[in-house]
């Protein structure tokens, strides 16, 4: 059977940096920084008081009361953003098969606010189960995604995909590969996370896995430099719309870009630390290329993982200068994360959308907020330090990395 080609027709995100695609590139290309103190609750008792929340959001300039009241915020994000790549992909309802349309919508963690909120109800009711009638559809990571095919009436593939960080980047390549197999002509493919809450802040900092630099709180997500000590959280949400080639130029599709090469990969190695020379990275890099059909020296820009952990950095690095060679020296590397923060699941679909708007617009963002080289990273390195960089970009991959070891990398090609 002949394998499809896949192409991105349409964008669509709301983030800490912008409530849509636009505000949010103009963003980044600035280098802002969207790290605030947060405001969704009371940190007093909390080690970490900062985040990357989405600001200025009212549920009620979206959804009216009632139906807002159905749904978690994750969901919300997820319903804003899949409507703006809609409207961004001109696509036709009434003229296409909606049975083979669907949507593929991930979520690291789902309505976790929900739960935490309908739990202290339960505690504050002295154990009396008064439990919303929608706290269970609130809550479920897939729920994203069947409302968003329930809204569109689309009848095609429909499900979450849920690996920690590299969820929606598995949503972006489960949607690839239905595609080429011709099971689907579109899918909305993404992810949406809200997690800036007690539990979410709470349980990261247990694990001290994220920054409590609380007085250097609009610099504290520092990817490659030596003062890191954590990421930043974030929220928000990034769809893509992902359509076989023949089926959008047919109807005169605006393509931003086509998937060429798409990698998995597990480095087995251990809860939440990725392997120290960056095994399973490379592995994931090297599968992807391998799906491409394309050599190394081909990329010219790589939006890496890059949360700023002390040893993620590092390990994704050895595993770009292993794969790379010379060649590590020539690309452009950059990491979005210093200034959207970490958006767990959703995090590969948005830092997708950055690798797209950096081939079409011929400019990588930078990684901002590093003060001071680590020795343990290589100087010849070009990690778009502090401003963005004019280049013109043919190939872009993007990294996602999950807890429990999860791999994921994807490759655009311009057209």
């Amino acid at each position: 059977m002949e394998l499809k080609r896949v192409v991105v027709t349409g964008i669509g995100a709301i983030t800490p940096l912008g409530h849509n695609v636009p505000d949010t590139w103009k963003a980044l290309i600035n280098g802002e920084s969207g790290s605030d103190l947060i405001s969704h609750f009371d940190t007093t008792n909390f080690k970490t008081k900062f985040a990357c929340e989405i600001k200025n959001y009212d549920a009620a300039n979206y959804f009216d009361r009632k139906e807002s009241r159905k749904m978690d915020r994750f969901a919300q994000y997820a319903m804003i953003s899949a409507e703006e790549a809609l409207k961004d992909s001109n696509i036709d309802l009434e003229s296409v098969d909606l049975h083979r349309m669907g949507v593929i919508l991930a979520s690291g963690i789902g309505g976790v606010e929900t739960l935490l909120n309908e739990i202290k109800g339960f505690i504050e009711g002295n154990g009396i189960p008064r439990f919303s009638p929608f706290f269970i559809p609130k809550i479920i990571c897939d729920i994203a995604a069947g409302l968003i095919s329930m809204k569109y009436g689309l009848k095609g593939p429909n499900y979450a995909t849920v690996s920690a960080c590299a969820s929606s980047t598995n949503a972006i390549i489960d949607s690839v590969q239905l595609i080429r197999n011709q099971k689907a002509d579109i899918i909305i493919a993404g992810g949406s996370e809200a997690a800036i809450n007690e539990v979410g802040m709470g349980g990261f900092n247990s694990m001290q896995a994220i920054s409590t630099k609380n007085d250097e709180y609009k610099t504290a997500s520092r990817p490659f430099c030596a003062t890191r000590d954590g990421f930043v959280m974030g929220e928000g949400s990034a769809v893509l719309i992902l359509e076989e080639y023949e089926h959008a130029k047919a109807r005169g599709a605006k393509i931003y870009a086509e998937i060429v090469g798409v990698g998995l990969s597990a480095d087995a190695h251990h809860l939440t630390a990725p392997h120290p020379e960056g095994e399973g990275a490379f592995h994931v890099m090297k599968n992807a290329l391998d799906d491409a059909y394309m050599n190394s020296n081909e990329v010219d820009y790589i939006n890496v993982h890059g949360t700023a952990t002390p040893r993620g950095d590092i390990s994704e690095l050895l595993a770009i200068k292993k794969l790379f060679g010379e060649h590590a020296f020539k690309m452009n590397i950059s990491s979005s994360k210093s200034m959207t923060g970490h958006l767990l699941g959703a995090a590969g679909a948005l830092e997708a959308i950055v690798c797209i708007l950096s081939m079409r617009d011929e400019i990588v963002s930078p990684t901002i907020n590093h003060q001071k080289q680590d020795p343990e990273i290589d100087e010849r390195f070009n990690l778009t330090l502090n401003k963005s960089q004019k280049r013109k970009i043919k190939v872009a991959m993007n990294n996602t990395f999950g807890f429990g070891g999860h791999n994921t990398t994807l490759i655009f090609k311009s057209i």
